[in-house]
């Protein structure tokens, strides 16, 4: 099995080299991609240095898949003539509405796999993905017609240079300095930010859009969801307060049963200090944890949850290498 990676120089990039190293991914060659000012540079994995390549001048038919992890514009730029030689796996938001190709979450629609029309899959936000996981046992249950998300996300789903200056702004902080936001519409260290990603004319903006649309996309058209996404001073790891209205009624040991045995979710839900989890605890898992677990007794058949998960794993690179296995242990069926 030859594997490629795009942007194997960034923040998706590095983190799918770690889950395939740590997975034992069946790997002949490895090709590692990237603009041409990291061209020459070299990354190390199993213990050998591989040098980057130029994306540019690179030949995809050389790699039976291709991860894309280097944002939209490379996507635009260059999948769609990838995907003639290669099947591409792609993290960037480019292709996930585009009704040829499946936005896939293997635990919750690999089925959709069946679906593949043009060698491209989609890898869903990185909200999307922890969410849809969380929702997908209970829809099957009791069948969702509501849910309201609110989220509080790290700065690592904006991308190293927001990783670096939160670091930076808390250092002139708490040396009472002048702050001077570079990648931020607001001081983000000590803050919060409501505003990820640019505005729609109606008021939301791209990042909640994503969540609403990829959802309905991944498990079900017909299930109403309206979202805010809001940036927090944290490096890694997402978290989101869950408002579900449920057509059926329920009970919230069935909810903690549906959940624990759902692949990928995990229950943390104890009722005491520090029995529930937090970004921190989530960061370097692969699962989705899920806390707070109690009934909205506002509305008929209500539920809240938190949940959490580290938004580099379970929301890009450890998804994206679960499709790869998926679309192998099923010999590309579809194709």
């Amino acid at each position: 099995m030859n594997i490629a990676i795009v942007g194997a120089t960034g923040n998706v990039g590095r983190k799918i080299l770690e889950v395939l190293e740590k997975k034992e991914f069946p790997i002949d060659n490895l090709y590692l991609v990237a603009s041409s000012k990291s061209v020459g540079s070299k990354i190390k994995f199993r213990g050998q240095e591989h040098e980057i390549l130029d994306l540019d001048d690179f030949d995809f038919s050389k790699a039976k898949i291709t991860f894309f992890a280097a944002g939209g514009k490379i996507s635009e730029k260059f999948v769609q003539e990838a995907s003639k030689k290669s099947m591409i796996i792609d993290n960037s938001s480019f292709f996930r509405m585009d009704p040829d190709v499946p936005l896939i979450v293997p635990q919750v629609n690999s089925e959709d796999l069946k679906k593949i029309k043009k060698n491209i899959i989609a890898n869903p936000n990185c909200s999307t993905a922890q969410l849809v996981i969380v929702l997908k046992p209970l829809h099957d249950l009791f069948k969702i017609k509501r849910a309201v998300i609110s989220t509080y996300q790290s700065v690592s789903g904006g991308g190293k240079a927001q990783m670096d200056e939160l670091i930076e702004q808390t250092k002139l902080v708490l040396n009472n300095k002048k702050v001077v936001s570079k990648n931020f519409t607001k001081q983000i260290a000590f803050n919060a930010i409501p505003h990820i990603d640019e505005f729609s004319q109606d008021g939301y903006t791209k990042e909640e859009l994503k969540m609403v649309n990829e959802t309905k996309k991944i498990i079900d058209k017909k299930i109403n969801i309206t979202s805010t996404c809001v940036r927090i001073p944290v490096l890694v790891s997402h978290a989101e307060s869950i408002n579900i209205e449920f057509e059926k009624s329920f009970t919230l040991d069935e909810i903690k049963e549906a959940l624990d045995n759902f692949e990928g979710c995990k229950v943390i839900d104890n009722r005491s200090d520090g029995g529930y989890s937090t970004p921190i605890d989530a960061e370097g898992k692969n699962e989705t944890f899920i806390s707070r677990i109690r009934k909205d007794k506002t509305i008929k058949n209500g539920l809240n949850l938190w949940i959490v998960s580290d938004n580099l794993l379970r929301g890009a690179a450890l998804n994206a290498v679960e499709i790869a296995e998926t679309l192998i242990k099923n010999n590309f069926y579809g194709k």
